[in-house]
């Protein structure tokens, strides 16, 4: 589920924790680290858990309709097909997938007002309407509510809030979990443990990212040693922090990451430099870095293996 990139982000947040805090040690970084990547797992099955529980609302609403005392037309022929269907139903009786959730405590503290003010809110849409009205729903019309039913949560004030309640940071990992679940809803009905395609036990991933942050917090001042010439005009100390972690580890997969295409690691942090630095940052970036490859490509340090991985 996670991306190089989002690792990348990863490892640059918690470098930048390490140089405004000194009490923190490279063991305690790995850690937090190791616990993040698993907190994006952990947002993944709210999610679903999530989508569950406002479709599920439905067989409430059949219930207070059918107590009625005085019920109306509408009353008498609403159906809850939005959690009886064979899609919803197949996440409702997903026995591993729902241990999960109580692994996680995804239903913790829930509240059922908020669940339901998401349902009724929901139900007002052009797109649950031509649903309901379906004279009968193929697995197809299924999949797609529930699509719908997710893009319409994720969009809402109270999804928004109670994900902000549980994962300070999940805006960083928002595309990713998105991602993750247009695809499960795209095998619906759901079988076997389809939850272990978005586990974060990808090595390349895992390895990749904890090996990065080892090594840059070890070779720290042989980095910056390499950088500093290249800085032309600049001070080191004027650099802007996340500028000079940047351009460490990117170094640092240069150097030591010989699997990784040098475009790939070039294109990356200038990608990265735009959303999380300055304004002036990815020229900055670019500049050093294109500076930087030239000198290390002269004196033979860049070594890449397998075809294409020079960047030539």
């Amino acid at each position: 589920m996670l991306s190089r990139r989002s690792v990348r982000v990863k490892v640059m947040q918690l470098l930048y924790m390490l140089n405004r805090d000194a009490q923190l040690t490279p063991d305690d970084l790995v850690k937090d680290y190791n616990e993040g990547i698993w907190k994006t797992y952990e947002l993944y099955i709210l999610h679903l858990y999530l989508l569950l529980k406002v479709a599920q609302q439905a067989e409430k609403d059949a219930q207070i309709r059918a107590a009625k005392l005085l019920p109306t037309d509408e009353d008498r022929n609403f159906q809850p097909i939005l959690y009886r269907n064979v899609c919803t139903q197949s996440i409702a009786n997903h026995v591993q997938f729902l241990n999960l959730a109580e692994k996680y405590k995804s239903g913790e503290n829930l509240d059922e007002d908020l669940l339901r003010r998401m349902y009724v809110a929901f139900c007002d849409t052009p797109e649950y309407k031509a649903y309901a009205a379906l004279t009968e729903a193929t697995v197809e019309d299924n999949t797609k509510v529930l699509y719908d039913l997710y893009r319409f949560l994720y969009g809402h004030d109270i999804f928004i809030e109670i994900c902000d309640e549980r994962f300070s940071n999940w805006d960083d990992d928002e595309s990713h979990v998105i991602g993750a679940m247009k695809k499960t809803i795209k095998m619906l009905p759901l079988e076997g443990e389809f939850y272990k395609e978005f586990e974060p036990s990808d090595m390349t991933v895992r390895d990749f990212g904890e090996a990065l942050l080892r090594k840059v917090c070890q070779e720290d001042y042989s980095l910056l040693s390499e950088i500093e010439p290249m800085l032309k005009n600049w001070d080191a100390e004027r650099v802007a922090i996340l500028d000079m972690i940047m351009l460490k580890m990117a170094l640092c997969e240069l150097l030591h990451f010989p699997t990784i295409p040098i475009k790939v690691t070039w294109n990356e942090f200038v990608e990265i430099s735009k959303i999380y630095s300055t304004e002036k940052s990815k020229e900055f970036i670019n500049g050093v870095l294109d500076r930087l490859m030239k000198k290390l490509m002269d004196e033979g340090r860049i070594v890449k293996e397998g075809r294409g991985l020079r960047g030539e």
